[in-house]
């Protein structure tokens, strides 16, 4: 019999069908780090929500351990590089909460146009207050999405309903795709210009973070009013104060914040907006779902079946050969986004050399994970992967040639605008970046990269040095490859952080550079 720990509460109807297919559940609440490390010895399945960290060490004492499911969405506090080294399936229930997050969304979308939790406080205070709580339709006016994942695709559904226009902005969405929903692509500056409404459903990320800040709340249409059910810290809450007062914003409804538990916070007193403590999925059936489906996850582990949300693949899985390539695909997968600003219609993977006979494609789902990992509010894995370029309307072609010029194995991607490509090198198979846009260069993928193509004349590397220097950022390494015409230049360069935005315009408008990109390649 096989013997499945649950460290956290989990719905009955999960228990059930762990039992019902014959495994021991054990049920162990509220354990310690050391409790769990002991507990986890001999058994084959570990199942946590979010406060179980699952470290390398519980992992390494699981001896025994078959999978880990989280029942829920978010796997922060699990390692899962871990669990694929050690050859633990990691699952989760992706899919879950995404109905009550959305419906969440449109809640706080209502109480936020029709002031309902405030006429509430002030009716059941003994005040009629009518004419104070006025509030506003939601036909005929403009809603913003931000992020057009699974959850945001629900909000926009519901809004036209509502006969809301609607426009989006998200780089990893193809406009065909967004044609088909009937909503219409947008910057974020046009967005903030152009909405009455905005909601937000981005992924938190390094470059997600503080994204809707002063700057950008100064560029909307006077009186907008925001709704964030996403993740604290997308939206600068002081910020977002200054421009409630200001009168800038007309009204906010906010289920995150940049802390949390947040019970103190000056946003409470202002009258036009509306909060909840992160109830998004806080739905007796969400809740269920998610027991039962991290439930049938692991019963599908344990009986070696097909599991449809498991996150990684172990590495006894995978060949040899293509092993080592797993983190350089999925790093130039997050690089291939950033040089597209997104992602394009059309992308192209090419294995050359050694790599093409081995049976590649896991390190195409790999780049896949690269390429949607700042995209999407729900974590990316080798299985969903694929469904996800299909829902953002990305076609992905693959190649293989046995031969290589230069390398022993070579791994290019290709749009009709960029392509970078990448290897691993020296006898301990350090990872590569050796061609961007077709120009030959040799960098190892860092955390925060600056890609700069420029005319190619004396002066130019300084140009870039000194703006980096003046404000800071210091430069880890470099690399220079001319074009074959000889007309221009490409620089990559990896810094000690990232370019900052007014550095990055500066050089935007500096003479001689062609196009710059700043990249996060980790």
């Amino acid at each position: 019999m096989t013997r499945v720990l649950v460290s956290e509460k989990l719905a009955d109807r999960g228990l059930e069908l762990l039992r019902s297919a014959g495994h021991d559940v054990d049920v162990r609440l509220e354990m310690s780090p050391d409790q769990l490390i002991e507990a986890i010895v001999g058994a084959h399945a570990l199942i946590v929500r979010s406060a179980t960290d699952v470290t390398d060490d519980v992992l390494a004492a699981g001896t025994d351990l078959i999978v880990v499911g989280r029942a829920g969405i978010g796997l922060d506090n699990v390692d899962v590089e871990a669990a694929t080294r050690r050859g633990v399936m990691v699952v989760n229930a992706p899919q879950s909460n995404i109905l009550s997050a959305a419906e969440h969304a449109v809640a706080l979308l209502l109480a936020q146009a029709r002031n309902i939790p405030q006429a509430n406080a002030d009716l059941v205070a003994g005040k009629w207050a009518r004419s104070k709580w006025e509030g506003v339709e939601l036909h005929g006016k403009t809603l913003g999405v931000v992020g057009l994942g699974r959850i945001g695709a629900l909000v926009a559904q519901r809004a036209l309903s509502f006969g809301m226009r609607l426009c989006a902005f998200d780089p990893y969405v193809s406009p065909e795709r967004a044609r088909q929903m009937g909503v219409e692509l947008l910057t974020l500056e046009e967005l903030m210009a152009e909405s009455d409404f905005v909601t937000i459903h981005l992924p938190k990320t390094a470059e997600t973070a503080g994204l809707i800040g002063a700057d950008i709340l100064a560029k909307a249409k006077p009186g907008i009013r925001i709704v964030n059910a996403a993740r604290g810290g997308i939206l600068d809450e002081d910020a977002l104060l200054e421009a409630l007062r200001s009168g800038q914003v007309g009204g906010a409804a906010l289920d995150v914040f940049s802390t949390e538990p947040c019970t103190d916070s000056p946003l409470f007193l202002e009258p036009n907006v509306v909060v909840t403590p992160h109830l998004g999925a806080s739905t007796h059936e969400a809740q269920d779902k998610a027991g039962v489906t991290i439930a049938e996850q692991v019963n599908l582990a344990l009986a070696g079946d097909f599991v449809p949300f498991a996150v990684n693949v172990a590495a006894t899985e995978v060949s040899e050969v293509v092993r080592p390539f797993l983190p350089l695909a999925e790093q130039l997968g997050r690089c291939f986004a950033c040089l597209n600003d997104g992602i394009p219609d059309r992308l192209d993977v090419e294995y050359q050399g050694g790599l093409a006979g081995a049976n590649p494609s896991i390190l195409t789902l790999a780049v896949l994970k690269g390429v949607f990992a700042a995209g999407t509010e729900e974590p990316v894995s080798y299985v969903n992967a694929p469904q996800l370029a299909e829902e953002r309307g990305l076609v992905v072609r693959e190649a293989s040639t046995a031969t290589t010029r230069d390398y022993v194995n070579l791994l290019t991607l290709r749009s009709a605008e960029h392509s970078i490509a990448g290897t691993l090198s020296g006898p301990r198979s350090e990872p590569r970046i050796v061609v961007v846009d077709d120009h030959v260069v040799e960098v190892p993928p860092a955390e925060h990269m600056l890609v700069v193509r420029n005319d190619d004349r004396p002066g130019m590397i300084g140009v870039v040095g000194t703006a980096l220097g003046e404000a800071g950022v210091s430069i880890s390494s470099m690399a220079v490859g001319p074009s074959r015409t000889g007309n221009t230049a490409l620089m990559v360069l990896s810094t000690d952080r990232g370019v900052p935005d007014d550095t990055f315009t500066l050089l935007q408008a500096s003479d001689g550079i062609v196009d710059i990109h700043r990249i996060t390649a980790s």
